[in-house]
C-alpha cells in the first residue's frame, strides 16, 4: 500500500499496526468532514450549526472472531488505542464462520474524476449561504397573500473525504462535496393551514436550483393543497408523482437486501428468476454514475462500485449484497456494503432507480377516469416480510383525466407485491434528486380509505 494522502496514511497505519498485534485479517475507515446550515424564517436567521468532525475506525478478524473500534484521535498514541480495544474485543467475541474480507479477486475501484466533489462549495462564504435560504423563502412569500407564514428556508453544505484500507492490500480514497437548499411555505384559507416544500440537492453549486424558483416552486405546490378534503372510501387508480413514488423504489431495496433475504423476512426471498412486476418495471442500482449522490469509486469493503439491475422487465434478476451477506446466501458480493466508521458493513445502495417510461406524465394522469394523484406520503405502515402497504397520503383527485380537487387525510393501502404486478404505466420523467429516484408510477388499483 503506497498513500496518497494523510486519510489513507492513517488507514494504512491502523492496518499496520493491527498486523503487528497477530491479528488475521484488518478493515481500517477515515472519514473527515465538514457542515454547514443556515435556516432562516420569516427573513430572520433561527439556527446557524458548523461543525467538524474526523474519525478513524477498526474491525479486526481473529479467526473468524471480529472486534471493532474508533476515536477521533488520530494521534499515533490514539491509533494504538483504536487496536487495543479491536483486539480486545475480538477475543472475547463468538466466531462467526460467514466472517471475513472480500475475495481479493473482488477488490478494485473506478478509476476518473466521477465528479463528486467542487471547489464552487467549499469556496461559500456564510452570508452568501444565509442569502440564499432567505432568497428561497421570499420568493416563496411573495407569490400569493394566503401564504402568510413559513416553516423557513435552510441552505446546508457539506465538504470530506473518506479513505478505507484492509490487509489484503487494498488501499482508497475519495472527497465529495454536496449543497442543499429548500423552502417550506405555509398558507391558509378560512382558517385553516396547510405546509408543502420544495428542495434541491447538488454536488456543486453551479447544478443546484436557483433560490427563487425553488421559492416559487414551494408555493405553487402549498397553494394548490388550499381547501383540501377527504376522498370517499373506493377502489380506485393511484399515481404516484416522483416525489413520492421514488419512496415505492425504497422499499423495493429493503426487500432486496442482502439481511432481509437470508433472514428470509423478505416478501422477495426466494424469488430470483421469478415475475414480480409488471413487465414496464425496471429497476436499477448504479454506482458508477458521475456527479450523483450515490456515486463511489468503492464500496466501504474496497469492492469496485458497479451496476446491477435487480428487476428486469418485471423479472427478479439481483439482490443487492456485501461480502456477509453473499457468503450466507451462497452468491458473490454486488459492491453493496455499506458502513459508519466502524463495525461490521450492512448493505446500501448507489443510485437506485427505476427506469423511465415513454409516457409523459400529464398524459398518464389523461388517461385516469377517477383517482387521485399522490403527492405526500405520511407514516410508515409498510410490511416488507409479507408486502402489506398502508400509508397515510395527500395529493389531488382526478376527474376525466384532470387534476381537480386537493385531497388530505386519507389512506392508501394494497401489497407490495401486486403494486409492481399493476404497475400499468411509467413516466419519462426519471430525475435525480438524490441517491433514489423514480419517474411518475400509474398502479392500476388501489383502496383509498377517506369517508
Amino acid at each position: 500500500m503506497s498513500p496518497s494522502n494523510a486519510h489513507e496514511e492513517i488507514a494504512a497505519r491502523l492496518i499496520a499496526l493491527a498486523l503487528a498485534r497477530g491479528v488475521t485479517a484488518a478493515e481500517a475507515t477515515v472519514s473527515e468532514g465538514d457542515e454547514f446550515e443556515a435556516q432562516v424564517r420569516l427573513g430572520e436567521v433561527e439556527t446557524l450549526k458548523e461543525a467538524g468532525s474526523r474519525a478513524a475506525g477498526l474491525r479486526v478478524l481473529c479467526g473468524q472472531k471480529v472486534g471493532s473500534a474508533y476515536s477521533s484521535d488520530l494521534t499515533d498514541e490514539g491509533l494504538q488505542r483504536i487496536v487495543e480495544s479491536a483486539t480486545s474485543l475480538a477475543a472475547i467475541s463468538m466466531a462467526d464462520p460467514h466472517a471475513g474480507l472480500p475475495d481479493p479477486a473482488d477488490l478494485g475501484k473506478l478509476d476518473g474524476d466521477l465528479g463528486l466533489y467542487s471547489d464552487s462549495i467549499a469556496q461559500l462564504e456564510t452570508a452568501f449561504k444565509i442569502e440564499q435560504a432567505r432568497a428561497g423563502e421570499q420568493a416563496a412569500m411573495a407569490v400569493d397573500p394566503r401564504i402568510d407564514n413559513s416553516e423557513g428556508g435552510s441552505f446546508g453544505s457539506h465538504t470530506g473525504w473518506r479513505a478505507f484500507a484492509n490487509s489484503l492490500g487494498f488501499l482508497g480514497s475519495y472527497r465529495t462535496s454536496s449543497c442543499s437548499l429548500s423552502v417550506v411555505p405555509v398558507a391558509s384559507v378560512d382558517g385553516r393551514r396547510e405546509r408543502d416544500y420544495w428542495s434541491s440537492s447538488a454536488r456543486t453549486f453551479e447544478k443546484l436550483e436557483k433560490a427563487d424558483y425553488i421559492g416559487r416552486k414551494a408555493a405553487e405546490r402549498v397553494l394548490r393543497r388550499l381547501g383540501a378534503k377527504k376522498a370517499p372510501t373506493q377502489k380506485v387508480p393511484v399515481i404516484f408523482e416522483p416525489r413520492v413514488a421514488r419512496s415505492l423504489v425504497g422499499h423495493i431495496f429493503s426487500a432486496v437486501s442482502g439481511d432481509a433475504v437470508y433472514r428470509k423476512s423478505s416478501f422477495l426471498a426466494g424469488k430470483l428468476g421469478e415475475l414480480v412486476a409488471n413487465p414496464l418495471v425496471t429497476v436499477i442500482d448504479d454506482g458508477t454514475l458521475p456527479g450523483l449522490f450515490g456515486t463511489s469509486p468503492f464500496d466501504d469493503e474496497g469492492v469496485a462500485s458497479r451496476r446491477t439491475t435487480i428487476v428486469d422487465a418485471g423479472v427478479l434478476t439481483s439482490y443487492l449484497l456485501n461480502t456477509y451477506t453473499a457468503r450466507k446466501l451462497g452468491l458473490r458480493t454486488t459492491g453493496n456494503a455499506a458502513r459508519g466508521i466502524t463495525g461490521n458493513a450492512s448493505v446500501g445502495h448507489g443510485n437506485l432507480f427505476l427506469q423511465p417510461g415513454t409516457q409523459k406524465p400529464d398524459a398518464i394522469i389523461r388517461g385516469v377516469k377517477n383517482g387521485l394523484y399522490v403527492t405526500e406520503l405520511l407514516g410508515s405502515g409498510v410490511n416488507i416480510v409479507n408486502g402489506d402497504y398502508s400509508r397515510g397520503a395527500a395529493g389531488v383527485w382526478i376527474e376525466n383525466g384532470e387534476l381537480t380537487w386537493p385531497v388530505h387525510e386519507v389512506t392508501i393501502s394494497g401489497n407490495l407485491r401486486r403494486m409492481f404486478e399493476q404497475i400499468e404505466a411509467v413516466g419519462d420523467d426519471l430525475e435525480f434528486r438524490g441517491s433514489v429516484a423514480c419517474p411518475t408510477l400509474l398502479v392500476g388499483e388501489m383502496t383509498v380509505s377517506g369517508h
